[in-house]
């Protein structure tokens, strides 16, 4: 049940079962209903640990931007099941699987993020940007080239922001299938075609066994890669990572190997998200559609509602390192708290007309990359790459529309759409 006051036990579901992400509605409802009722709520239901979900704009960016009072690394920072919570304490021996930037505090959190943040900074992105155009032109020709349909989602969303990420690690393109199964696989675990095996689906422990594995499956790839740029360094990320060294001394094997793979999934996967719910929300609504193409200046709002839209990482979890007060509820030290990102980025104080995709929204303080010192390191990036793609699609395509259902994945951690057929008529 839920001890938050008129949140009904469904509702309290609602926000920890990754199928209410993939239908969405009733989950935002719930959303609306905890903003307008109980912004700060106290959630309990069966498997979970106890938790508040904060699902105001305001609230959580006050408790992203607090990194001494709201930390990171002491308790699971997405929200996780205690059978599946128990098995990751027995594989690694603390609550974290796999141990990045995400899973840690100051002064650690500041000194790791530091070895490649030069890499990520506009600077450094912008001097990539003919390749990464490159890149964009090839997958919207590749895309022209099927024919006026494709599911955008698999056919061109899933490819494009993986090619970009090779680049910067400095990975072979023949690498591509293996670094997009086992992103599906890591951040898809909760969904029925993307996991690794069934048997995660129905038993937490067992999802977190194949979770593991999946890391276990990174690293192998990413330890010959280590070696290659140790012995013969270049201009990439994985050089950077490979000879990493915090206080003089370098980073160990296991945070290596993690900040390979937080780099190598979430790097693509949330951007392919966000590509594909654009062009969801643009086949749904041809006047927006228009409105871009009439205008092509607006891509950069264009790609900041998107990203407000799908809000492709939903949440992330804190824990309280002391007594504190949040919107009048009293939170304990020790007490888990869920940022709600999907709900803070329909927050009606913030957006005007925040249950529809305005292409050319002005202005939007969207949650999509966190807030504070967590704010995600590849934001630059991701902007860039989204506008160029826009950029070479509107050139290209004179109308798009929906030709049959399209699906979202199933997760309540990292997810958009699975499927998004669409016909579109080449300029």
């Amino acid at each position: 049940m839920s001890t938050s006051v008129g949140l009904t036990p469904e509702q309290a579901r609602h926000i920890v079962d990754p199928r209410a992400y993939a239908a969405l509605d009733p989950l935002l409802d719930t959303f609306a209903w905890l903003r307008r009722h109980d912004p700060v709520a106290r959630i309990e239901t069966p498997n979970f640990d106890p938790f508040w979900a904060v699902t105001t704009h305001a609230e959580i960016m006050q408790v992203g931007r607090d990194k001494l009072l709201f930390q990171s690394g002491v308790l699971p920072t997405t929200l996780t099941d205690q059978r599946a919570d128990q098995r990751i304490r027995a594989l690694v021996g603390g609550p974290h699987l796999v141990r990045t930037l995400v899973h840690m505090d100051d002064p650690e959190h500041a000194a790791y993020r530091q070895l490649t943040q030069s890499w990520f900074m506009p600077g450094q992105i912008r001097r990539l940007e003919p390749q990464i155009r490159a890149i964009a032109r090839r997958t919207v020709e590749d895309m022209l080239a099927l024919g006026d349909h494709c599911d955008f989602a698999t056919d061109v969303a899933a490819l494009y922001p993986l090619r970009v990420i090779m680049l910067i690690l400095g990975l072979p393109p023949e690498d591509e299938p293996r670094m997009l199964r086992l992103t599906q696989e890591l951040f898809g675990n909760q969904d029925p075609d993307r996991t690794r095996g069934e048997a995660g689906l129905f038993d937490p422990a067992v999802g977190a066994q194949q979770l593991f594995e999946v890391f276990l499956d990174f690293s192998k790839y990413f330890e010959e890669v280590t070696a290659d740029r140790r012995r013969h360094p270049r201009d990439d990320v994985s050089t950077v990572i490979a000879n990493g060294r915090i206080e003089g001394a370098p980073i160990s094997d296991f945070e290596a190997m993690s900040y390979y793979t937080i780099i190598a999934t979430a790097g693509h996967d949330t951007t392919s998200a966000t590509t594909a719910g654009a062009v969801w929300a643009l086949a749904e609504n041809p006047a927006e559609f228009a409105k871009v193409k009439r205008d092509p200046g607006i891509i950069p709002l264009l790609v900041d509602e998107a990203i407000r839209w799908v809000t492709p990482v939903k949440h992330f979890m804190r824990s309280a390192a002391e007594d504190t007060e949040l919107l009048g509820q009293r939170i304990r030290k020790g007490d888990w708290l869920m940022l709600c990102y999907l709900s803070g980025n329909r927050d009606e104080r913030v957006f005007d007309a925040s249950e529809r995709f305005l292409a050319d929204r002005d202005p939007n303080r969207h949650l999509g990359f966190g807030y504070g010192p967590h704010l995600c390191l590849g934001q630059h990036l991701a902007k860039l790459e989204m506008r160029i793609f826009f950029e070479e699609m509107f050139a290209r395509v004179d109308a798009l529309a929906l030709a049959g259902e399209a699906t979202r994945a199933a997760s309540n951690f990292v997810s958009g759409p699975k499927r998004v057929p669409i016909r579109f008529r080449a300029a």
